[in-house]
């Protein structure tokens, strides 16, 4: 289902990211005055990279992280080990913790965190390879600027480790034009 106000997004293979998409996403945090950071882990910055690949990308894109380590999540972004040690890093917790640590260390009004298993190895039962937990926190705005919003979502994307990443990162952007353009 397409979200509403956006233009026909093409289908977009697993084999390419999506910079027309990145484009759109600029376009519109530039409209509204907001910055994005990101805090990557399964990426490795991939996200960031396809922000920053775009000329001008300064004017909307505040940083990003790439805590790879759990000692990066805990030191980088503030998330605490006892979150990880409970929940793991491959979690709707983590990815939250992620996305409001990130917010806290920066300027930015939208944060998106991505942690998962890109493989080949490294899956499980419960958390297989191509599993990826999003989080995305929205600063609050106004007389509600204390009000972070946040939210995760999991996925499951198929492939190889690079299908994965690719699929992440152009999910990840998607998902950011459809909040930025469903909040004030």
């Amino acid at each position: 289902m397409q979200p509403p106000n956006l233009p026909n997004l093409p289908n977009f293979p697993n084999s390419s990211i999506d910079h027309a998409l990145c484009a759109l996403l600029a376009d519109q945090l530039r409209q509204q005055r907001r910055q994005l950071v990101t805090a990557e882990s399964c990426t490795g910055g991939l996200i960031a990279a396809t922000c920053t690949d775009l000329a001008g990308s300064s004017d909307w894109f505040e940083r990003g992280y790439v805590t790879y380590s759990n000692a990066a999540k805990t030191d980088c972004l503030g998330v605490p080990q006892a979150l990880l040690a409970e929940h793991g890093a491959v979690s709707a917790a983590v990815a939250e913790a992620m996305a409001l640590g990130a917010l806290r260390h920066s300027k930015a009004q939208l944060a998106v965190a991505v942690t998962g298993v890109a493989g080949p190895g490294g899956g499980s039962p419960s958390k297989p390879v191509g599993s990826v937990w999003f989080g995305f926190a929205l600063r609050g705005q106004g007389p509600l600027y204390d009000q972070t919003v946040v939210h995760s979502e999991l996925k499951r994307f198929e492939g190889d480790r690079e299908a994965v990443r690719v699929a992440t990162v152009n999910y990840a952007l998607t998902q950011l034009l459809v909040l930025s353009q469903n909040s004030p």
